[in-house]
């Protein structure tokens, strides 16, 4: 909805919004284009009610999927008898009908994929619009509106709205699909992973025949591959074998890339583990498919620049190096957490150095404890565990993890959770904090924890310092 927001915005709107619990970076980012957000849905919901009675012509109103019947301000919407519409269905009719669509759906790596394939086009010249689920730090904003042809979008599988069921993708109809993985998410709306593959089976369903469906030949692609035999009438690119795209770690650590039997070039970044290849391959997959020479896309990627909240380093006191990561399932959490280990083995400077995981099972499907035994063995790499058992889990998270034989600390509040990190941390540790919320803020907070206290000696030193000479 922010990215909608930015989008409409970009066009002429005047665009204000009503959320609750809005926080970083969106929040903060849609302050910074101007863009008010209003806590709470009800009273000032009702008045943008009454602003479209009084100018219907001039006027939206997008609902997002967290509203539900019952809410006062769905039902007095509906009471008027006003027409409902959700933002995909906006996207739709607004944005995406006349254009090139490139989706990038998949339980995980959506972001991170559809950021690098945005990136790669605009390297190449291709000024594309994009509509991402976070903030690309290439461009600074999730989401932008351009006279291109060409339109970059993140496809969630997620229900469209309390009044259409559908999957929110079905409404980009794209002809460049990427597939990154298909696993069991949202079970407060799929009650298996066979219904989340019939919301795939639809996309495709929709898919010109000069469309292309890109995926992964080596994580996560059974299921993939049980939806493209219940019939497929577009064109199918795996990536990660030697007849299509794939990559090889060389000897700096860096990735040869090929197409086929050809060598494309050399990619040299800082992301981390097998996932980011693959996500990398897709997008260099997917820009060819509208035109992108392999060897700019290779070269695009090298100045690629991540996103924010993927493995984004939020600072470093004392030697202590503190990351933010979105992972929330058991494999993006597994594959988050090699990445890392791996860098650290092959780091002399960081051998020693511990990998502390941090974590909340803040999804739905988590606090459910739908996977916990899979979620706990998702921690194995990690030299110690801290847990935060937040109200809505509806299980006991230390049973679990103790049962699968992974030590890990719970906590019920955030203070003592920061007290006992502060005081177990030492220098040399990486501690990666995942979650797909605020989390409290707890990474800034740490932050400051570890600070050591100015002493009085120091800090007159400081203030007593001439306006221009202080730092």
């Amino acid at each position: 909805m922010a990215g909608i927001a930015t989008i409409a915005r970009e066009m002429g709107y005047e665009v204000t919004g009503s959320d609750q619990h809005c926080y970083p970076p969106m929040s903060t980012y849609l302050e910074s284009l101007g863009i008010g957000i209003s806590e709470g849905f009800e009273e000032l919901a009702i008045n943008y009610l009454d602003q479209k009675e009084q100018d219907p012509d001039n006027t939206e109103i997008i609902i997002g999927n967290v509203m539900r019947r019952g809410m006062p301000v769905i039902e007095e919407m509906l009471n008027r008898r006003m027409d409902l519409i959700s933002g995909p269905e906006w996207l739709e009719n607004k944005i995406l009908k006349n254009r090139w669509v490139l989706c990038v759906a998949g339980t995980h790596g959506k972001t991170t994929t559809a950021s690098m394939l945005a990136w790669i086009l605009e390297f190449a010249g291709f000024n594309p619009g994009f509509l991402i689920g976070g903030l690309p730090e290439n461009f600074g904003v999730s989401a932008r509106y351009t006279d291109s042809d060409f339109f970059v979008i993140e496809g969630d599988e997620y229900d469209t709205s309390f009044f259409d069921k559908r999957s929110k993708f079905i409404h980009y109809k794209p002809s460049t699909l990427i597939i990154n993985n298909l696993e069991l998410d949202h079970i407060d709306i799929f009650d298996d992973l066979k219904m989340i593959q019939r919301q795939f089976h639809h996309l495709l369903k929709i898919i010109p025949e000069h469309g292309r469906i890109i995926f992964p030949e080596n994580i996560n692609t059974e299921a993939i591959s049980e939806v493209l035999s219940w019939g497929c009438y577009s064109e199918q690119e795996k990536i990660g074998n030697k007849n299509s795209f794939w990559a090889e770690v060389n000897n700096l650590n860096n990735l040869n890339i090929f197409y086929k039997n050809n060598f494309i070039g050399e990619l040299m970044w800082d992301l981390l583990g097998q996932h980011n290849i693959n996500n990398a391959l897709a997008a260099i997959a997917a820009a060819y498919h509208v035109g992108v020479q392999p060897e700019i896309a290779v070269k695009a990627l090298c100045e690629f620049k991540g996103v924010k909240r993927r493995m984004e380093l939020k600072g470093e006191v004392n030697h202590i190096f503190i990351f933010d990561d979105f992972a929330h399932h058991p494999t993006a959490i597994q594959t988050t957490l090699e990445g890392l280990k791996n860098k650290l083995n092959k780091n002399k400077d960081y051998k020693n150095g511990r990998l502390i995981a941090v974590f909340e099972p803040r999804s739905n499907t988590l606090k459910a404890g739908h996977g916990k035994e899979l979620l706990a063995r998702s921690f194995g790499l990690a030299d110690q565990v801290f847990l935060f058992q937040g109200p809505g889990v509806k299980w006991d998270i230390e049973k679990v993890f103790k049962a699968e034989n992974i030590e890990a600390s719970v906590y019920l509040d955030i203070e003592n959770l920061i007290l006992n990190l502060k005081n177990n941390l030492k220098p040399g540790d990486h501690v990666l904090i995942m979650s797909n919320g605020g989390f409290e803020n707890i990474h800034e907070r740490l932050l400051v924890a570890l600070k050591p206290p100015l002493c009085p000696s120091d800090e007159s030193e400081v203030l007593s310092l001439p306006l221009g000479e202080r730092r």
